[in-house]
C-alpha cells in the first residue's frame, strides 16, 4: 500500500509556551470583512487513508481529489474525540465535548446514564450556526444529526441550536427522518434558495458509517473487487459523488467564488467486524468496514492519531492557495468556530468562552503556530494495544497519552512520528511530567455530572442502566461496536 508523504516525512514544528487555562474568551486578531458562504461537509468514519489523493490504491475519490487540488490541506488536523456525537459537539461549539459531559456517542437514555452522559447537547451552548444566524446568515443542517438519539423523547430540534432549515437522520424519537442519500440534494436546494444572502450549511453525510447502504450504480462500478472491498468502495464512491454534486451546484449557480468549502470527517475508520457482522444485503455491517487509517496508529475509538487525525481541506477562491499542504499548523475541531466566524466577519460575543483559536491566517497559506495545548478525554472501549488511553494532550511537537490515573503513558514527537511507533517517555521524563500535569489539571476543570436539564424527563430510566463499554472491564471489542452502532 502506498501512503501519503505525511507518513514518511518529518516536519519541524515549534509551538509557543503551553498555557493551561479554563475556556476563555476568544478575541480574533484576524477578521475578514466580507460574508462568504460556508459549506462544511463532515463525513462519518472516513479514515485518513480513504482518499485516492492520500495514496489509496483501490478507493477512488475524484471529486475530493479535485477539492484538494483547488484548496489547502491541513495534514495535522485533529478532531477532539474518536466517536461521532462528542466529535461533532466540539466542532459545533468550539469547546471540548467533555465540558458538556459528552464522552462518547449519544445512545438510549438507559445507556447514557451508564456513561454519565446527558441525552442531548445543551441547546443553550454557544454554536457556530447561532453566531452566524445572528449576524444575518441563513443557516441549514442536512444529513446526520446524532446530537441526541432516536430512542430519546423530548430532545431539542435543530432550530434550537441556530438553524433556519434542516432535514436530518439520527435525530430524536419521533422526528421525521431524511433518507441516507438525500443529503446532497437537500443541501443543493437550500443553497439555491439562499443565494440572495450569505448562508452557512452543515452537510453531514452518512458515508462511511454502518449500516453501509451503497447505491446499485456504485456496487456495479466495483463489482470486480472482493465482496468486502466492493461494498466499501461503493459507499466511498457514493460519498465522493455527493461532494461532487455540491461542488458542481456551486459552480452552476455562480456561488463558487464566494463560498468556503470544507471537507473533513468526525473520526477515524471503523474497525472490521467478523463474518457475524455482515448484516444483510443492501444494509451491510462492519464486516465490510475495511477503511484505512493511512499508516496511522489506531482507528475509531482510539486517541492515537488513527482515531483522531482525519482528512481536512479548505477551498476558498482568492483566499486559499491551490493544491497546497500545510504540514505544520496544528488545527483542531474547536478552532472552527472562532476561525469561521472570523472568516465571516462576525465578532464573537464578549462572554463566549471557547477552547479553540482563530487560525484564519493559516487558510491563506501562512505557517501559523498554535499557542494553546490540545486535550482529549475518552471513556469508551479500552482494550489494548491502541484503545487504552483515557487522556491525551498535545503541546507543540509533543503528544502524551495517559490512563485515567496517569500511571501508564506514552510520549510521541508527532511531526517526526505521526504513526506513534516510538515511545519517547523514558528519554524525556521532564516532558512527561509537564504534560501529565497539564492533562490532569485540565481534567479537573470538567464537570463531574451531566446537566439535569439535558436529561430526558419523558423516557423512563431502567434501574439496570448499563455501564459504558469503557467502564466495564468485561466488555469486548465486538460489544463496544454494537453499542456504538445503536440508533
Amino acid at each position: 500500500m502506498k501512503y501519503s508523504p505525511l507518513i514518511i516525512s518529518a516536519f519541524a514544528y515549534i509551538a509557543g509556551p503551553a498555557r493551561l487555562e479554563a475556556a476563555e474568551p476568544v478575541k480574533p486578531p484576524v477578521v475578514c470583512p466580507s460574508k462568504p458562504n460556508i459549506v462544511f461537509i463532515f463525513a462519518d468514519d472516513w479514515g485518513w487513508g480513504d482518499l485516492s489523493c492520500h495514496g489509496n490504491t483501490w478507493l477512488k475519490t475524484p471529486h475530493l481529489d479535485r477539492l484538494y487540488n483547488e484548496g489547502i490541506e491541513f495534514t495535522q488536523f485533529n478532531v477532539l474525540n474518536p466517536v461521532c456525537s462528542a466529535s461533532r459537539t466540539a466542532l459545533l461549539t468550539g469547546r471540548y465535548p467533555a465540558r458538556y459531559s459528552i464522552h462518547q456517542h449519544f445512545a438510549s437514555p438507559d445507556l447514557n446514564r451508564g456513561m454519565n452522559m446527558p441525552d442531548w447537547l445543551d441547546p443553550n451552548a454557544p454554536t457556530l450556526p447561532r453566531f452566524l444566524q445572528q449576524a444575518g446568515y441563513r443557516t441549514g443542517h442536512f444529513g446526520k444529526w446524532h446530537l441526541t438519539n432516536g430512542q430519546t423523547q423530548g430532545a431539542p430540534r435543530p432550530e434550537a441550536y441556530g438553524y433556519d432549515e434542516s432535514s436530518v437522520f439520527n435525530g430524536g424519537a419521533g422526528w421525521p427522518a431524511a433518507g441516507l442519500h438525500d443529503t446532497a440534494a437537500d443541501t443543493i436546494a437550500f443553497m439555491k434558495a439562499s443565494k440572495e444572502q450569505p448562508f452557512f450549511v452543515n452537510v453531514w453525510i452518512h458515508e462511511s458509517h454502518t449500516p453501509h447502504v451503497p447505491t446499485a450504480e456504485s456496487m456495479e462500478k466495483w463489482a470486480h473487487l472482493d465482496e468486502q472491498k466492493q461494498v466499501y468502495a461503493a459507499v466511498i464512491t457514493d460519498g465522493d459523488n455527493a461532494v461532487g454534486d455540491i461542488l458542481n451546484a456551486l459552480k452552476e449557480t455562480g456561488l463558487e467564488e464566494n463560498t468556503i468549502v470544507i471537507f473533513s470527517s468526525d473520526n477515524g475508520p471503523e474497525w472490521t467486524g467478523d463474518q457475524a457482522e455482515k448484516g444483510k444485503s443492501g444494509w451491510y455491517g462492519t464486516y465490510y468496514s475495511v477503511g484505512e487509517a493511512g499508516g496511522l496508529r489506531g482507528r475509531k475509538r482510539s486517541l492515537f492519531e488513527g482515531g483522531v487525525r482525519v482528512p481536512f481541506v479548505v477551498r476558498w477562491p482568492d483566499h486559499t492557495p491551490d493544491g497546497v499542504k500545510n504540514e505544520t499548523t496544528v488545527l483542531t475541531a474547536v478552532d472552527m468556530l472562532p476561525t469561521l466566524c472570523a472568516a465571516a466577519g462576525v465578532a464573537l460575543p464578549a462572554d463566549y468562552r471557547g477552547d479553540g483559536e482563530n487560525l484564519l491566517e493559516a487558510f491563506s497559506g501562512e505557517p501559523v503556530k498554535r499557542t494553546r495545548p490540545v486535550f482529549w478525554e475518552w471513556q469508551g472501549y479500552g482494550g489494548n494495544p491502541d484503545y487504552w488511553p483515557r487522556l491525551a494532550v498535545r503541546d507543540g511537537e509533543w503528544k502524551l497519552m495517559l490512563t485515567d490515573d496517569a500511571k501508564r503513558g506514552e510520549l510521541h514527537r508527532i511531526p517526526d512520528d505521526c504513526a506513534e511507533a516510538v515511545d519517547l517517555a523514558g528519554q524525556y521524563p521532564e516532558v512527561v511530567s509537564r504534560l501529565t500535569r497539564l492533562a490532569l489539571e485540565w481534567k479537573e476543570t470538567l464537570p463531574k455530572q451531566p446537566d439535569p436539564a439535558c436529561i430526558s424527563k419523558e423516557n423512563p430510566v431502567s434501574s439496570k442502566a448499563k455501564p459504558s463499554a469503557g467502564q466495564s472491564k468485561k466488555t469486548t471489542k465486538k460489544q463496544a461496536g454494537a453499542i456504538d452502532n445503536l440508533k
